[in-house]
């Protein structure tokens, strides 16, 4: 009766693990919920966790309150060690678990940094219309994070209004240069950029703007063979965003738009870059709005995050991405 009682238990525990784990079966590559705002990092162990937020609009009433808007509750947490078996970890955090803000989890990325998980972060501050950027700290990828400073890094009187005024702060995204220097950078509207101290909590310098052609939101910087990228969501000629990207030969510039990566995402307005190398592969994460569940069809509010291979040229320039429904199954 003891080994029986044993072998259950082991074998609800292997079906408890069996339920967060999933086979990618191309796009939308999360299917038990919608997700979006896709950012990829790989951690000390090897893993490549994927943080995006959860979109629950479910009112289907017209106005940027029903179909066409949002509600962002919680940031989720997914992990791979081979791009097809997936681990969900689930929440990671929520804007209210930040003193200082009110609601709407926006896009974020993690950062690994002398064994620490700096997890950088766009919500709500005060007015309904007022961003912010915060940033938590966890000691493993999948958290427990907690609010790293007490209050936000960026609020809106600490940068000019630009094309969008007080939807300027957020979609931040981060790197380490060569030298050890962090750097942040973020906007709706004008993209801003400053550096950071090393502590990862506390800018180190003036925030200064990057001029970036056709620049919507969602950037995302990083170095690569020399060269530095900045992806961005941007405006396409359909009326929706597609991804295009700039080089430069340093992080400050002079940067140089190199046109659309992607067309727009299906069903979706938005859509939000994450790009990656990954055992031998590149790859560029991002939403469109093609999965329904529960009887809730695609909406702008619903998005769900999709993946594919991204290619270089010799000189450094992308290859254009095409949206596939295969994804990277069988690659």
């Amino acid at each position: 009766m003891k080994k029986l009682l044993i072998f259950a238990a082991l074998l609800c525990t292997a079906c408890a693990s069996d339920k967060n784990t999933f086979i990618n079966e191309g796009n939308p590559l999360f299917r038990d919920c919608y997700t979006a705002d896709p950012a990829p990092m790989i951690a000390s162990d090897g893993r490549l966790y994927l943080f995006c937020g959860h979109d629950e609009q479910f009112d289907d009433k017209p106005g940027y309150e029903g179909k066409y808007g949002f509600n962002i509750t919680e940031w989720l947490c997914y992990s791979t060690d081979d791009m097809k078996t997936w681990k969900a970890h689930g929440p990671v955090m929520k804007p209210t678990d930040f003193s200082w803000a009110v609601g709407e989890a926006w896009a974020s990325q993690c950062i690994e940094v002398d064994g620490k998980y700096y997890f950088f972060v766009s919500t709500q501050s005060g007015d309904p219309d007022c961003k912010a950027v915060g940033v938590a700290v966890a000691d493993r990828p999948e958290g427990p994070y907690k609010d790293a400073i007490g209050k936000a890094l960026i609020l809106d009187d600490m940068t000019p209004n630009g094309p969008l005024g007080w939807w300027n702060d957020f979609d931040p995204t981060v790197m380490i240069d060569d030298d050890g220097t962090p750097w942040l950078c973020w906007g709706n509207g004008t993209c801003f950029l400053a550096p950071l101290k090393k502590n990862m909590t506390e800018l180190a310098g003036e925030i200064r703007i990057l001029p970036m052609e056709n620049y919507v939101e969602g950037p995302w910087i990083y170095k690569r063979n020399g060269h530095y990228y900045n992806v961005y969501a941007s405006m396409g000629s359909a009326g929706g965003e597609t991804i295009s990207y700039a080089m430069a030969p340093g992080i400050e510039g002079p940067w140089e738009f190199k046109g659309e990566l992607t067309g727009q995402a299906k069903d979706s307005f938005t859509i939000h870059p994450g790009v990656i190398d990954y055992k031998g592969h590149s790859y560029l994460f991002y939403h469109n709005s093609t999965l329904s569940l529960e009887g809730y069809g695609p909406a702008t509010g619903r998005r769900s995050v999709c993946v594919d291979e991204l290619f270089y040229n010799e000189d450094g320039t992308m290859q254009k991405v095409e949206q596939t429904t295969e994804g990277i199954v069988g690659k």
